[in-house]
């Protein structure tokens, strides 16, 4: 351990490793804010540490099964595909991705559509749901997200102690932004279908990369930094008319 803290090489990896497992785990906080936002104001906060809390233990119990996650990536099956290949050799890596990503497509669509439609149910105005079911739904996404993660990790650096350090970090973080992120996504419906959008983007993009299809995601980042650029920039003619408004 001593060497491993002298060494700038070591440093360089966790600091390097932190940053991307809290951009990977950006698209895991949305997804946790949203769902939090049908509880109670009163269990949304139980609901998000339970979730990060989850994914933490998730990664870490991941990361010491390392062997077995490097076994996730050999063909347990193949099926008959489309183009030159005439078939596609998929591994259980490949096929938690593509039912994760179906998952996620499919929940962040029927969120979209409750939206629109405007389905109300209960006194408050906004769909409910229960605790458990919440909790159900984060655990499954925690599971997609942390075999991506863990997967990251074990690509940047062979040191488990490194590792389980940058994990540790990450959720921290991710703990600290999820109340902010997840009361700012509910107080403007226009940023929550933003942010839906995106995780059907992300959805499709697993289900691209559980076909072998790769999507870089520097792509899919851009695009959500510009387009929340645009929300912000809408929001702030927003809150500039209300104040001109007022001064009225």
């Amino acid at each position: 351990m001593p060497e491993l803290l002298s060494d700038p090489a070591v440093w360089l990896s966790f600091a390097t490793l932190a940053v991307l497992e809290i951009v990977l785990g950006i698209d895991n906080v949305i997804f946790i804010s949203i769902a939090a936002t049908r509880l109670p104001e009163a269990q949304r906060r139980t609901a998000r540490l339970v979730g990060l809390s989850g994914a933490l233990v998730m990664r870490v119990a991941l990361l010491f099964s390392i062997t077995f996650i490097m076994g996730l990536t050999y063909p347990v099956l193949t099926l008959p595909w489309f183009g030159e290949a005439g078939s596609i050799a998929m591994s259980w890596r490949d096929i938690i991705l593509l039912a994760g990503g179906l998952f996620l497509i499919w929940k962040a669509s029927t969120e979209i559509f409750a939206e629109v439609e405007g389905e109300t149910h209960g006194p408050s105005g906004a769909i409910r749901t229960t605790l458990a079911a919440v909790i159900v739904q984060i655990m499954i996404l925690d599971l997609l997200f942390s075999l991506d993660s863990v997967i990251t990790a074990v690509g940047m650096t062979n040191h488990i102690e490194v590792m389980i350090a940058a994990v540790v970090v990450a959720i921290a973080i991710m703990m600290l932004a999820a109340e902010p992120l997840g009361n700012f996504v509910a107080g403007h419906p226009s940023t929550k279908m933003l942010a839906l959008a995106f995780l059907v983007m992300v959805g499709m993009a697993l289900v691209a990369d559980g076909l072998h299809y790769h999507i870089e995601r520097a792509f899919i980042y851009a695009a959500m930094v510009f387009a929340g650029a645009v929300e912000a920039l809408n929001l702030w003619r927003q809150k500039r008319r209300r104040e001109a408004a007022g001064g009225h």
